[in-house]
C-alpha cells in the first residue's frame, strides 16, 4: 500500500455502506511493509524564512512527484536533510524525555505478561497521533522568535552561530515522518503481543477523530498490525468522527465550551524560569530583544526540529541528531520546559480543571460498553448515531483501536481516576516527585491499553499508559490481595462511578456561558 492508499479520504466515514465500502476497498489493497502516511513537505509556504526553503521545498516536490513513498527512500532523504539541520550532541538521549507532550513515544516501563493463570480476551487501545509539525499559533510564535534572532549583526555567543545558516523549514500541524512511523511500530507491536486475540472473522475494529493526523495515525497502525501478521490480518479505519465545533466526539475535547484554559498557571510558571535565559541569549544576540514568551517557543524548537528531521522515532534506540537549537539550553532549562507542559495538562482537561475530567466521561462509558458487552449508556458527548449502531460500534471485537488528541487522552485518565495527585500542580514550585508528567502521559504516539483478562473463571482489567502497569487504587474490591494492576470487571465498573453518572452534573456546566 503507497503512502496515498493510506492517506484515507476524510468524507468516506460515517454512514453503514460508506464502512462497507471502505472495508472492501482496503481488503483487496495488499500493503508494502514500510510504507507511512505523512506530511513530506511543508504546509504552510508563509513559513519559510529564506531563499534557500524554497529551494528545499522544490527539490521536496520533484521527490513527492517521482513517487517517493518507500520508508527506505525516506530514510535517505531525511539523513541527508538532517545534515543541514542537525548535530550530534554531547547531551544524552533522556534530553527527549524532558520535552513534555512533544516527546516521541518510549515505555515508561516494561510491559508485564499477565499471570499465569490469565488469559487476556479482549483490549482496548486509544493512542495520540504521532509526531508532527507545531501548529499554527505554536508555529507563528517560533519563527517570530527565530526571526529576531537571525536579525541582529553579530553574535556575542559562539553558540548562535549557526543561525547564519539555519533555515527554518517546518510545516503546521501535519504529521511528520518519525511520527509515522511511530504509529506503523505500535501496530506491529499491537499484533506480536496480542495476535491470538485475532482471526479473520474477529480483525482490529479502529476509529479516529477527524483530524488528519489523526486519521494519518490510525492506517500507518494498521499498516503496522498487517505488516506484522504478513498481511494476514488487514484492519481498516472504519469510523472517523467530526471534530466541529458541538460534535459529539468521544475523541476530541471539542465540547466543552465553557471550560477555562492553562494560561494563567503555564504564564505563570514561564515568568519564573524564562528572565535568565531571555537575558542570556539578548546578551548573546544584541537588538534581538526575545520575551519570555519566546524563550518557550525556542525551547520547543528544540522538539519540533528534531522530531521533523529525525528518521528516528523513538527514544531507547541511542544518540539521534538533535537541533542545534537544543544546545542553547541546560538539561535543567529543559526540566523546567517540561513542567510546562505538566502544567499545561493538568489545568487545561486534567484534574486541575473543574470541566476537565467530564470531557473523558463519554469515552469511558464505551470503553465500560465494551468491557461488557453491554450497549454505551451515555448522556454527554458520546455520538449515539454511531453508538448504537453495531457496524459501527460493534461489541463483538477483541481488539478495539482508537486515536485520539493528547488533550482528550488527559481527561479519560483523570475520569478513570488515572494518576491522581496527593495536591494542585503549584504554577511556580514543581514538585520533583510528582508523577504527573506529559511525556509519561501524553507523547506523541502515547496510549493507554485497556486489557481485560480471564483469570480462574473471572473477568479482571488492567490498564497500562505507555506500558507501565498502573496500580488502580480505586480497585477497593481486591486492592490488598490481587496481583499489581489486577482488577476484577465488576469491580473496575463499579469504581467507575462519575462516569456511569454523567459526571454528577459536570457536563451541564460546560454551557454555563
Amino acid at each position: 500500500m503507497t503512502a496515498r492508499n493510506l492517506t484515507t479520504s476524510m468524507e468516506n466515514y460515517g454512514t453503514t455502506s460508506n464502512v462497507r465500502r471502505e472495508r472492501q476497498r482496503h481488503n483487496s489493497l495488499s500493503p508494502s511493509s514500510h510504507d507511512y502516511a505523512y506530511a513530506s513537505t511543508p504546509s504552510r509556504k508563509s513559513l519559510f524564512i529564506s531563499r534557500r526553503s524554497r529551494i528545499l521545498r522544490f527539490c521536496k516536490m520533484l521527490l513527492t512527484t517521482a513517487g517517493v513513498c518507500a520508508a527506505l527512500t525516506y530514510w535517505v532523504l531525511l539523513s541527508s536533510k538532517a545534515e543541514v539541520h542537525l548535530r550530534e550532541s554531547d547531551v544524552e538521549l533522556p534530553l527527549e524525555k524532558l520535552w513534555a507532550q512533544y516527546s516521541p513515544f518510549f515505555p515508561v516501563e516494561e510491559y508485564v505478561p499477565p499471570p499465569p493463570a490469565c488469559e487476556i480476551t479482549q483490549v482496548n487501545i486509544i493512542q495520540r497521533h504521532g509526531a508532527r509539525y507545531p501548529t499554527t499559533g505554536a508555529a507563528l510564535n517560533i519563527v517570530s522568535a527565530v526571526s529576531k534572532l537571525q536579525s541582529v549583526k553579530e553574535y556575542k555567543d559562539p553558540k548562535l552561530e549557526f543561525l547564519k545558516e539555519y533555515v527554518y523549514d517546518l510545516g503546521t500541524a501535519d504529521l511528520v515522518a518519525s511520527g509515522a512511523k511511530q504509529s506503523f511500530k505500535a501496530g506491529q507491536v499491537a499484533f506480536q503481543r496480542y495476535s491470538h486475540l485475532i482471526s479473520a472473522e474477529n480483525i482490529p475494529f479502529v476509529r479516529a477523530s477527524h483530524s488528519d493526523r489523526v486519521i494519518k495515525s490510525a492506517t500507518n497502525w494498521t499498516a503496522g498490525f498487517s505488516d506484522a501478521s504478513k498481511h494476514l490480518f488487514n484492519p481498516v479505519l472504519s469510523v472517523t468522527i467530526s471534530e466541529a465545533d458541538g460534535a459529539n466526539n468521544t475523541l476530541d475535547d471539542s465540547n466543552c465550551p465553557a471550560q477555562q484554559g492553562s494560561d494563567p498557571q503555564t504564564n505563570a510558571w514561564i515568568a519564573v524560569f524564562a528572565p535568565p535565559i531571555t537575558k542570556r541569549l539578548n546578551e548573546g544576540a544584541p537588538g534581538a530583544n526575545l520575551t519570555d514568551a519566546e524563550i518557550y517557543s525556542l525551547l520547543s524548537l528544540c522538539a519540533f526540529d528534531t522530531v521533523a528531521h529525525s528518521p528516528e522515532g523513538d527514544c531507547g534506540e541511542g544518540k539521534v541528531g538533535l537541533s542545534p537549537f537544543c544546545g542553547l539550553f541546560s538539561k535543567e532549562e529543559f526540566k523546567d520546559f517540561e513542567y510546562v507542559g505538566d502544567l499545561d495538562k493538568y489545568y487545561n482537561t486534567g484534574y486541575g480543571n473543574p470541566l476537565g475530567p467530564i470531557q473523558g466521561v463519554g469515552y469511558v462509558n464505551e470503553l465500560l460498553a465494551r468491557l461488557t458487552s453491554t450497549p454505551v449508556n451515555d448522556s454527554t458527548q458520546t455520538n449515539h448515531t454511531l453508538d448504537d449502531n453495531p457496524m459501527t460500534f460493534p461489541l463483538n471485537r477483541t481488539l478495539y483501536a482508537d486515536f485520539s488528541h493528547d488533550n482528550q487522552m488527559i481527561p479519560i485518565y483523570a475520569a478513570l481516576g488515572l494518576f491522581p495527585q496527593k495536591q494542585a500542580l503549584d504554577p511556580v514550585k514543581p514538585d520533583p516527585s510528582r508523577t504527573w508528567r506529559a511525556s509519561e502521559l501524553v507523547p506523541f504516539a502515547g496510549r493507554m491499553v485497556v486489557e481485560k483478562l480471564e483469570c480462574a473463571a473471572k473477568e479482571h482489567v488492567r490498564i497500562f499508559v505507555n506500558d507501565a502497569l498502573q496500580p488502580l487504587e480505586f480497585c477497593r474490591s481486591n486492592y490488598q490481595t490481587a496481583p499489581r494492576g489486577l482488577c476484577t470487571l465488576d469491580a473496575f465498573v463499579e469504581s467507575q462511578g462519575y462516569a456511569r453518572n454523567g459526571g454528577n452534573g459536570d457536563f451541564e456546566k460546560c454551557f454555563d456561558l
